[in-house]
């Protein structure tokens, strides 16, 4: 039972990364990203090739998947989001249509196959990272052999956690987010650069994003599609707490970790995944604004 009990936390701490970014920059910003599994996507990507270009360790990939894939959520910010504030299904689209770009950009090799130029590392096929020694085998803890990976992303998680609540509760721009998940109007009445604060809020969201790809590529295959799944997965994490709360995020993504970890010992993961989305669509219709919310949907 502790393994299985473990196996779910881990799995929470996947969505915890994932739904992390989805909580800030839908609760500010009221911006459906479906390019957001993409930042997870791209930062598996970085992974690989940062052992494969660079030859430098799975560790080192962390911060430069970060970086790069904040940059190109501010770009993405910048670039569209910005111009459509207020129209959510037309954000819907947008976004949308840049995971599909997204996609096709690392399929194709940034169009270079078409010059019968090959990048190693990318393309449609699959790829797989290999794991630092010292994060292979397993620790003992309460006399359970635990995967030491695994471990890993249950502390990388919990650290991110909390620098993300200490940017949002101990520092102004925290406040300034705060305030615009509150009343954006009010916010600017009051002199809070809302487009700046904005897109910062996106960057760190896909900063986030982009550190869960990096866990991910340790046990999962790395191909361009993988994202397509994650943002369902990180929005129902954010629909179950409740949007603007990090508590709730940080709540629902234990929650739903180990209802999927708990079913599937007992069954499968089909049927798991399945519960999960019942479980998720009783929170909707019992309590709309989600388990821990002070803002609706």
């Amino acid at each position: 039972m502790t393994e299985v009990l473990f196996i779910g936390l881990s799995l929470s701490s996947i969505l915890l990364l994932i739904a992390l970014g989805l909580a800030i920059t839908y609760g500010a910003m009221g911006v459906i990203n479906m390019a957001h599994g993409d930042m997870v996507m791209i930062g598996a990507y970085v992974t690989v090739m940062t052992q494969i270009w660079l030859d430098l360790n799975f560790l080192f990939a962390i911060p430069i998947a970060f970086v790069l894939t904040a940059l190109i959520g501010l770009v993405i910010e910048r670039l569209v989001v910005r111009r459509l504030y207020g129209r959510l299904l037309d954000t819907l689209l947008a976004t949308w249509g840049i995971s599909i770009l997204l996609q096709q950009a690392i399929r194709l090799e940034f169009g270079l196959s078409f010059f019968g130029i090959k990048i190693e590392g990318l393309g449609p096929g699959l790829q797989n990272v290999s794991v630092p020694s010292m994060l292979q085998g397993t620790v003992s803890f309460a006399g359970a052999d635990l995967n030491a990976y695994r471990v890993f992303i249950i502390g990388v998680t919990i650290i991110l956690a909390f620098l993300t609540w200490v940017t949002l509760y101990r520092t102004s721009f925290g406040v300034k987010v705060r305030a615009i998940i509150r009343n954006p109007q009010m916010a600017s009445a009051c002199g809070i650069d809302v487009k700046r604060t904005n897109a910062l809020t996106f960057a760190l969201g896909s900063g986030l994003a982009g550190v869960a790809g990096v866990m991910m590529s340790g046990f999962k295959t790395v191909f361009p599609d993988m994202g397509n799944t994650l943002v369902v997965d990180g929005f129902m994490v954010v629909v179950t707490g409740g949007i603007g709360s990090m508590f709730g995020t940080i709540m629902s993504s234990g929650l739903l970790g180990e209802i999927n970890a708990m079913v599937a010992l007992f069954s499968n993961d089909i049927i798991a995944r399945a519960v999960v989305f019942a479980v998720v669509i009783a929170v909707i219709i019992l309590r709309p604004n989600g388990l821990f919310s002070f803002k609706g949907r």
